[in-house]
């Protein structure tokens, strides 16, 4: 797999028309048992128009600039893997508290698209004050991301409540761009996701890109690499030197959500490490010819194992709070 914290996200040219005629794929998911506190309809009464505050700012940031789908996605990922989908790595450093942003992968400026964020939260305040925490904003605005890039749509369950504090400790344990598969596979168990809760969300590298120093081990020396595709990713990557220079994770469409992710590890062509173990005579083989050959699968698929990733320990209930700036804790 591609591991979540090892994106970056790439500028890439506005495709407007791509953008707002992709295909809505409708996935009804149940959200997990554990979790039935969440629901789709969450809001339908204290905030009926946060669905479309969401989608209008996030139609015009993918719009204006394409990574901006990919940054938000990311930041999904990252939240969740860290005691769950909380907001809590939307919180900025303080004086006495670090936070998650500086963090591990997420340091350097490797995550972004939090201003984004920022624009939703103070259009629902003012619609509704105090109701929609940061957490459900940043579920919605990723699923939305998704499907202004191409991809599926589904409804989210909705219900969570913010963090109050950070977690950079945990920040700096995301997985990594050269783990095996065992280590994947165990580490998406950790958080109650399946293999193929993994097959599917890896493919979420269909858009995006990576930085030199995190492939450049993977494609000069691991031998499941396409020859050519090797020599093409050494003159973006240099063997020493040039770390910060970026490749897309998928060069045939890197901004539009597809199943080309998969059809590139057939190939030998997973830019990271962790991708390419996905196809590699392991126990993902199967799921990765079925995604690269039906595209239907992989967005029913993905769509589901994103209601599962979201279900990942929320707060719910009296815990947490509900932020009403997505940076910083509410005052006591």
């Amino acid at each position: 797999m591609a591991s979540f914290p090892s994106v970056s996200v790439a500028r890439a040219r506005p495709r407007p028309f791509l953008l707002l005629a992709a295909a809505v794929v409708a996935v009804a998911v149940l959200a997990r048992g554990a979790h039935a506190q969440l629901s789709a309809g969450f809001y339908s009464a204290s905030c009926p128009t946060v669905h479309g505050a969401v989608r209008q700012v996030m139609s015009q940031a993918v719009i204006n600039d394409t990574r901006t789908g990919a940054a938000i996605l990311r930041l999904f990922f990252h939240d969740c893997f860290v005691n769950g989908c909380d907001a809590s790595l939307l919180l900025d450093d303080t004086a006495t508290t670090p936070g998650e942003k500086s963090s591990g992968p997420n340091a350097g400026g490797s995550t972004f698209g939090f201003d984004v964020i920022d624009n939703i939260k103070t259009q629902v305040e003012a619609a509704c004050p105090g109701t929609v925490s940061c957490a459900d904003i940043l579920a919605l605005a990723a699923r939305d991301s998704v499907n202004l890039l191409g991809g599926p749509s589904w409804a989210v369950p909705l219900g969570r409540r913010d963090a109050t504090a950070p977690d950079p400790d945990g920040a700096r344990t995301l997985p990594g761009p050269d783990l095996d598969l065992a280590a994947l596979v165990s580490a998406f168990a950790a958080k109650g996701l399946t293999s193929r809760d993994l097959a599917a969300l890896s493919g979420a590298h269909t858009v995006g890109m990576a930085r030199c120093v995190q492939f450049r081990t993977h494609v000069y020396c691991d031998a499941n690499v396409s020859p050519a595709f090797a020599t093409q990713q050494r003159q973006l990557c240099p063997a020493s030197g040039g770390d910060a220079g970026l490749a897309p994770l998928d060069p045939l469409t890197p901004n539009e959500f597809d199943n080309g992710y998969y059809r590139n590890l057939m190939s030998g062509a997973g830019l990271l490490r962790s991708d390419q173990e996905l196809f590699n005579n392991g126990q993902l083989d199967s799921l990765v010819r079925l995604y690269s050959a039906n595209p239907a699968a992989f967005s029913a698929d993905f769509a589901a194992s994103m209601i599962n990733l979201g279900n990942v320990s929320p707060l719910t209930g009296s815990s947490g709070e509900i932020r009403l700036d997505c940076r910083k804790v509410n005052s006591s």
